[in-house]
């Protein structure tokens, strides 16, 4: 009997003991999700491998903490929740930090400076946000855009607002015609239509928005992901990833170049 009990601990130490190093690989690897369809923010290639601005972004950021990462396919709107369930460590997506979201999410410090924009079909009547009066408009769901829409719809008279699980989706029904007008970030819609040619962003809206990282409150690797983009700023390595992506320099007093502070609730 003791025989038994003896070998009995010895093969559940030698499991544990063989289990170890995957446990430590684990714990070297930063969960990411993303949303498949943002290019240049995030997009997936012809092999099926994520790239883009915030992909570079994040990468680098979880080398200079020691992790490698893994990303999940997400749909925009499942990323809110992966994040507060812990399902992922990091939400990329051009993510705007706002009010609302601080309150059950945590940011980064901001990378990025944007605006929404009303796009519409090229050749359009639609000029501006005073002729979307009885005008179909479509938006991504649980985007900023989709919030502005809502927030707008009463007073300037959309006969409807459409959400869409994709931009892709979003832009495609634009171009069919079946909805009027779509509102979205101006980087997202500028580089959709550098092959859309038929459509265009026909006025902007400045809103000050800024992305970061997206993550659970009391994620404790959120100051460590935030050390890491202030060295990636003072050292160059974002704005370069700017260049690669937007094919511009990043305005000298923009987030992506400046150290910011962390957002507060």
């Amino acid at each position: 009997m003791n025989f038994t009990r003896r070998n009995l601990l010895l093969l559940a130490a030698a499991i544990g003991i063989a289990a170890g190093p995957a446990t430590a690989y684990a714990a070297d690897v930063l969960n990411v999700g993303a949303y498949p369809t943002n290019p240049p923010f995030e997009y997936k290639n012809e092999s099926g491998t994520f790239e883009g601005f915030e992909v570079d972004i994040v990468n680098e950021a979880a080398k200079r903490i020691g992790m490698t990462t893994e990303i999940a396919d997400l749909g925009f709107q499942a990323l809110f929740a992966a994040t507060t369930s812990k399902r992922i460590d990091v939400a990329i997506s051009s993510i705007t930090i706002t009010p609302e979201r601080l309150k059950s999410q945590a940011f980064s410090q901001p990378y990025y400076d944007s605006d929404m924009g009303i796009a519409a079909k090229a050749d359009s009547p639609i000029k501006s946000e005073a002729d979307l009066k009885g005008k179909i408009i479509g938006v991504l769901s649980g985007s900023t855009g989709e919030a502005w829409t809502k927030q707008h719809q009463e007073a300037d008279g959309f006969s409807e607002v459409k959400g869409y699980d994709t931009q892709q989706n979003l832009l495609l029904d634009l171009s069919a015609g079946r909805v009027d007008a779509a509102v979205s970030d101006i980087p997202g819609l500028e580089y959709s239509f550098t092959r859309m040619k038929d459509l265009a962003v026909k006025e902007r809206i400045k809103t000050g928005e800024q992305y970061g990282l997206m993550m659970a409150k009391d994620h404790p690797l959120l100051g460590k992901l935030n050390d890491a983009l202030t060295a990636m700023k003072k050292d160059g390595t974002l704005a370069a990833i700017h260049k690669k992506w937007f094919g511009s320099d990043a305005p000298a007093d923009s987030s992506t170049v400046k150290e910011m502070p962390m957002p507060k609730a």
